[in-house]
C-alpha cells in the first residue's frame, strides 16, 4: 500500500511510501521479498536448516528466525561478535531469534570477516551438518528476484523510486523492474564506494543512481538532529520509519526536495523496507548514552 506524504511540498512536487513495512508484523519489508523465494528453495533441496549470519541488531537474523519458525525450519545464525555470548537477555533482537527457536554461533569479529570463504563455509558444515545458506543480509540471486516483486502496475506513474541500501539487493530488485522512464535512487546506510560493484552483479540497467550524503556517519550511526527529525515525521504523518535504512533515506530525500534536486512536479515514490524491530535496540544504546530516544 502506498501512502502520500502530506507535507506542504515546493514546486508541485508529490510524495508517497510503500509501506512495504506492513506486508509482515515479524518478517517484513524487504527481508519479506528477500526471503520469499530462498524459503521456496530450502523446500525444493530438502533442506531442513536455514543458516545465516547477522550483527546484534540484525533485521535479517530476526526476520529469517521468524520465517523459520514459521516455516517449520531450524535456523542457526552466526553472529558478528563473540563478546555478546553472555548478552543475549540485555539485547531486544538476539532475545527474539532465541524465542523462535534460533541456535547461536558467536564468532570473533576478526573471523566473521571471512563468512562467504569456502573454508569457512566448509568449516560450518562440518560443525552443523546440511544447512541451506542464506547470505548476510539476504541478498542473492532469489532475494533480488523477490525485490522486483516491490513494484507494481499502480507505481507506473512515479518519476523516481526511492530506497534505503544495505547489501544492495533490494536496489537491484527495484533496478531490475523500474520502467524505462523511471530513476531509482538509492540512499546507502554505509560508507564506502564497494556497493557499486555489489549492485553491478545482479543488474544491467543504467537507470539508478547512489546518493552517499546521508549515511549520518556510517552503518548503525545516528545523530541528535536524524533522531529528533524523525521523531517529528512520526508525529506528522504516524507512519513509524526505522534510524538505520528508512530514517535516513526518507531524511535525505526531503532534504533533497528543498535544495531542487527533483525537477518541478516530480513524483517520487519512497520503499519503506521494515526494519522497525530494531528501533528497542536502538533506544537502549541511545538511553545508554543519554541521549534521545525514538517515540515511536
Amino acid at each position: 500500500m502506498n501512502q502520500k506524504i502530506t507535507y506542504e511540498l515546493p514546486n508541485g512536487i508529490t510524495l508517497e511510501i510503500k509501506r512495504e513495512d506492513l506486508l509482515h508484523p515479524f518478517v517484513s519489508g524487504n527481508k519479506f521479498r528477500k526471503l520469499k523465494y530462498n524459503v521456496l528453495q530450502a523446500k525444493a533441496e530438502n533442506q531442513s536448516v536455514l543458516l545465516t549470519f547477522g550483527g546484534a541488531f540484525s533485521n535479517h537474523i530476526a526476520a529469517v528466525a521468524y520465517a523459520g519458525k514459521e516455516q517449520g525450519f531450524e535456523t542457526i545464525g552466526i553472529i558478528r561478535g563473540d563478546e555478546l555470548r553472555d548478552k543475549i537477555s540485555e539485547n531486544p533482537t538476539l532475545s527474539f531469534a532465541q524465542e523462535c527457536g534460533m541456535r547461536f554461533e558467536f564468532v570473533t569479529r576478526e573471523a566473521y570477516r571471512h563468512k562467504t570463504d569456502a573454508a569457512f563455509i566448509a568449516q560450518l558444515q562440518a560443525q552443523f551438518g546440511s544447512f541451506y545458506l542464506v547470505p548476510e543480509g539476504g541478498t542473492n540471486d532469489l532475494a533480488v528476484k523477490g525485490c522486483e516483486e516491490i513494484l507494481t502496475e499502480l507505481d507506473a506513474d512515479f518519476d523516481f523510486i526511492c530506497s534505503a541500501v544495505g547489501t544492495g539487493g533490494t536496489i537491484s530488485g527495484l533496478i531490475n523492474s523500474a520502467l524505462p522512464h523511471q530513476k531509482i535512487l538509492g540512499f546507502p546506510a554505509l560508507k564506502g564506494d564497494f556497493l557499486q560493484n555489489e549492485i553491478r552483479k545482479f543488474v544491467t540497467n543504467k537507470n539508478w543512481e547512489l546518493i552517499t550524503d546521508y549515511h549520518f556517519g556510517g552503518y548503525g550511526k545516528v545523530t541528535d538532529e536524524l533522531i529528533d527529525w524523525i521523531n517529528s515525521f512520526f508525529l506528522q504523518t504516524q507512519i513509524p520509519i526505522d534510524p538505520i535504512y528508512t530514517g535516513k533515506m526518507v531524511f535525505g530525500v526531503m532534504d533533497l526536495i528543498q535544495r531542487n534536486y527533483f525537477p518541478p512536479k516530480s513524483k517520487i515514490l519512497m520503499i519503506h523496507t521494515g526494519g522497525l524491530q530494531g528501533i528497542a535496540g536502538m533506544n537502549a544504546k541511545l538511553r545508554n548514552n543519554n541521549k534521545p530516544i525514538l517515540v515511536q
